[in-house]
Parts: C-alpha cells; sequence; structure tokens
C-alpha cells in the first residue's frame, strides 16, 4: 500500500492528511507499507495518525497535491438546490456529496441554524456553510461539536483550512459509514445526487469525479442510517434533463449502469421542478408524482407510457398548458392557534389521494356545505378532474402540516374565472379538526392576493344561509361584501378594486 501522510511530528507521529476514509484498512492488509511525506498535505485531526513505525519504506514526494477545481453552478443546479433547502429544517444533520448541486446547496442553507455535519465527503461548499454560521453540530450525538468526515476533496483553499482545524473531525468509514452512528444523530439527511430515475423509484447513481465516488452499498449504509435515525430522511436530487437535453425522469431505467434499486428506502427525489415524495405511496402515485417533476415537455411522453405500461389509469387526465403554467411561486407557511404551521402551494395532480382522504373525514353536513348535495363517495374519475386544473382558469391552493415535502393536506380554496367576465366563483375546504383557527380566513385573503394579481375584479361565493362559519369568514376577510338572499342560499359579491390594493 502506497499512503500519502505528512511529515512527522515531534513525537514520531504522521497525519493520513484529507484520505482517510481507507487509508488505515489499506495499512491494516497490506504486506508490504510505504509512506509518501508530502509537506503540502495538511494535518488533520481525529483518527489521523500513524507512528513511522508502521510503515516499511519512506520516501518524499517530490509532486504537489491534486486539487480539485469547484463546479461551476447554472441556473438548474440553483433551483434544484432551492429545491432541496426548502425541506431541510433547522437542527439537521447532513451528508454532502460531490458536484453542482451541492456546490450549490451551502449557498441556500446559509440562513439555517444549528445545521449538523456527518458526511463521507468534505468539499469547499461546505468550507463555506460552516464558515457562515449556519453549522454549529450542537445537536448531534455523534461527535457532538465536530464535522465529521473521512475524505476531503477540493481546492488548494480548502487543504489549508483543514490543517489543524478542530471544527472537523476526520474518522475512518467503518464510522462515518455506520448506520448505528448515523442513526444516533436526529434529523438526518441523506442526500446524495443521482444520473437517471424512474417512474418505480430506481435511480441509477453516478461515477464520481476522479473516480471519487459513493457506491450503491455505501448509499445504503446511508439511507439505513436515515432510515434509525428519528426525522431523518433520504433523498435523490438531479436536473430533470441532462446536457445533451435528454430526460433524465424515465418509464424504465433498467439498462443503465450502478443502480440503487432498493426504491423503498428513498423517501423524496427533487428536480428543479419540486419534490416528489414516494414514502408509503402506491406504484401509481410515485409516478404521478415522479412525472410532475420531470420536465415540462417530457410529461406528456411520461404520462402515455405509464398508461401504456398499466402503471397510471387508462383515463388519466394530463392538460399539457398546465405543466407549464404551474405557479412554483406560491409557496408559504404560516402558523395559526395551537401552535399549527401550515404551508400552502398549488394543488398537483399526485395529491387526488390526499384530496380523497380529505373528502372521506369530512361530516355529511360538511359535504353538504361544499357541495351542495348529499355526496356519499368521491371516485377516482371525479377526484382526478378536481386536481388536475387548467392553471388559466383556474387557482387552487392546498394547506398542508407535517414533514416539509411530505405532509397530509388539511384545507384547499379555489378560485375559478368566469369566462364570460372579469370575475371568480371562490370555495374553501377545511377539515373539521383544524377548524376555528383562522386557516380559511387566511386562505381567502391569499385567494384575494391571487385574484388581483391575475386580473381578476370580483369574487363571487354562493354559501349556504346555514354555514355561519363560513359567512365570518367573509366577513373576517376584508372589503365590501354585497349578499343577496335566495332560497336559503346567500350568493355574495366582493368587489377587489384595482391591482396591488390591499
Amino acid at each position: 500500500a502506497l499512503v500519502q501522510i505528512t511529515p512527522p511530528n515531534e513525537a514520531g507521529y504522521c497525519s493520513l492528511g484529507v484520505a482517510v476514509d481507507v487509508g488505515r484498512q489499506a495499512m491494516a492488509q497490506a504486506s508490504l507499507v510505504v509512506g509518501e511525506i508530502n509537506p503540502d498535505i495538511p494535518v488533520t485531526l481525529g483518527d489521523t495518525f500513524v507512528p513511522l513505525s508502521d510503515f516499511d519504506f519512506l520516501v518524499r514526494s517530490t509532486e504537489k497535491p491534486i486539487y480539485f477545481c469547484r463546479w461551476p453552478v447554472d441556473d438548474v443546479f440553483d433551483r434544484l438546490a432551492a429545491n432541496v433547502a426548502s425541506i431541510i429544517e433547522d437542527g439537521s444533520c447532513l451528508a454532502f456529496s460531490l458536484g453542482p448541486l451541492f456546490e450549490a446547496l451551502s449557498r441556500h442553507l446559509v440562513r439555517k441554524h444549528n445545521l449538523g455535519i456527518h458526511t463521507p465527503f468534505f468539499t469547499d461548499a461546505l468550507m463555506d456553510l460552516v464558515n457562515s454560521g449556519a453549522v454549529t453540530n450542537r445537536y448531534k450525538e455523534i461527535f457532538k461539536g465536530k464535522c465529521l468526515t473521512s475524505y476531503a476533496f477540493g481546492t488548494r483553499e480548502l487543504m489549508t483550512w483543514l490543517d489543524r482545524n478542530p471544527l472537523v473531525e476526520f474518522q475512518g468509514i467503518d464510522k462515518v459509514f455506520a448506520p448505528a452512528q448515523i442513526g444516533q444523530n436526529p434529523r438526518f439527511v441523506a442526500l446524495l445526487p443521482a444520473r437517471k430515475a424512474d417512474l418505480s423509484g430506481r435511480i441509477a447513481l453516478h461515477f464520481g469525479k476522479g473516480n471519487v465516488t459513493a457506491g450503491p452499498g455505501d448509499v445504503m449504509d446511508l439511507f439505513r442510517g436515515a432510515e434509525l435515525s428519528k426525522g431523518g430522511v433520504t433523498i435523490f436530487g438531479l436536473p430533470s434533463r441532462n446536457l445533451n437535453r435528454e430526460p433524465n425522469i424515465l418509464i424504465s431505467i433498467e439498462d443503465f449502469p450502478n443502480q440503487f434499486s432498493i426504491r423503498e428506502t428513498v423517501d423524496m427525489v427533487i428536480t428543479e421542478y419540486g419534490v416528489a415524495s414516494l414514502s408509503g405511496r402506491t406504484v401509481r402515485e410515485r409516478a404521478q408524482a415522479l412525472i410532475e417533476i420531470a420536465h415540462p415537455d417530457d410529461r406528456a411522453m411520461l404520462v402515455e407510457q405509464a398508461k401504456k405500461e398499466k402503471i397510471l389509469y387508462q383515463d388519466q387526465i394530463f392538460i399539457q398548458e398546465s405543466a407549464h403554467l404551474y405557479p412554483a411561486d406560491i409557496n408559504f407557511q404560516h402558523t395559526f392557534k395551537a401552535d399549527v404551521t401550515v404551508r400552502f402551494r398549488a394543488i398537483k395532480p399526485s395529491d387526488e389521494e390526499e384530496m380523497r382522504r380529505l373528502f372521506y373525514r369530512f361530516s355529511d353536513q360538511s359535504v353538504y356545505y361544499r357541495y351542495f348535495a348529499p355526496i356519499k363517495t368521491m371516485p377516482h374519475a371525479k377526484m382526478q378532474g378536481y386536481v388536475n386544473i387548467d392553471f388559466g382558469q383556474v387557482m387552487s391552493i392546498v394547506g398542508l402540516i407535517g414533514q416539509a415535502g411530505q405532509g397530509n393536506i388539511i384545507a384547499e380554496a379555489r378560485f375559478i374565472r368566469d369566462k364570460k367576465s372579469p370575475h371568480a366563483d371562490v370555495a374553501f375546504i377545511v377539515d373539521e379538526k383544524y377548524r376555528g383557527m383562522g386557516i380559511a380566513t387566511y386562505l381567502y385573503k391569499l385567494l384575494i392576493r391571487l385574484a388581483k394579481d391575475r386580473g381578476i375584479r370580483v369574487l363571487t361565493a354562493d354559501v349556504l344561509a346555514s354555514n355561519k362559519g363560513m359567512m365570518k369568514v367573509f366577513e373576517k376577510g376584508g372589503g365590501t361584501v354585497t349578499a343577496q338572499l335566495d332560497h336559503g342560499v346567500y350568493h355574495l359579491t366582493v368587489p377587489l378594486g384595482d391591482r396591488g390594493e390591499q
């Protein structure tokens, strides 16, 4: 084994520098161990020191260490990284990898708090994140207060920064990749870049730059650790298309090498178009979620292929125009009474099952208030028409509780444009368990703002006279409300005024 080491210190010990990952294992297994002394290698702290007596021969290096430039980041990877950052909570413990996704991600994490680092690879991007103050390692259980890693990869600046840096602990891969140790860290986020993904959730992995990468076995260890972690999550990130404009989300990746095929352990797949939550979903639901984050121009093809393979229903609706019109900028969060935090975004086709579950939680009275009829069932044919909307004519916002990127729908509000006038009809539903907290009022005010931005001048609604709660929502929402009672139903009219008025 040829191992690069630092010059020995006064006690006759050398540091293994930035490659502790397999250094010790190689030395233990080799019949001949040669130490290559390089004065430009940083002295790293942790399980990195070895005595000169462990080497059979010593040679002096005349070459500079190999450095690697930072990855350039384009707009696609920046948007992808922003989507990843949106589901990383304060206090999370992160495993970084290599590539432009992670180069961009560190920039989007600088406003987070008390992050921890337990990662096989340490890079310039992580150095920046530590220097930003977002990383404290306060809530880690393994090497609390320190970033744990086994290999550093990057520029000369990074190597200089790592030299005798007490914030970074280098350990062998037997500790860094140990699922039992990873799992002791709460909210562990196992994030890895992917080359391709298919509609069943299988992943094709990259081959790393300079032959540095995590193989399927290492990935499995990280994911097992995330499963053991309280609040842990497993994520693959990839752009929707590669540099040749070819789709990265396919009907099948059967012919691609380096596969991670244990799809049941993948919680999320993320592209620049959003987050696909896969955990606990059926094959059909997974396919629908992954189609939604594919490139808009690839979605129609994927829908047709999925129908042909009988993954999606044969009557599955797909509105091509909405693929480009989806309002990703509608992404809000608000904390209501009883410290209930709700996230709001535009509805998606993959919300079909969640919306059906919401419907079946309603009492008969709530169903009648919303639909003006005693509806008992909500079949696929009817619900898919409700969640597959033309955003040029309809705006629908859902409210979710639970972990970011996942969660359960507890509210929905929408307006539908009148085709002959600048009017729109509004409607709301809120889970009975969460009523009285102000959620409907918040949604109503949000719809007013969105309607104004889209040139709507008047909102209308039909409300049963006995539905006192919904009448209060309109009263609290602000503005002038005109009500006309006809056969037990109030017809409400709300002028919105000029755009920009609040």
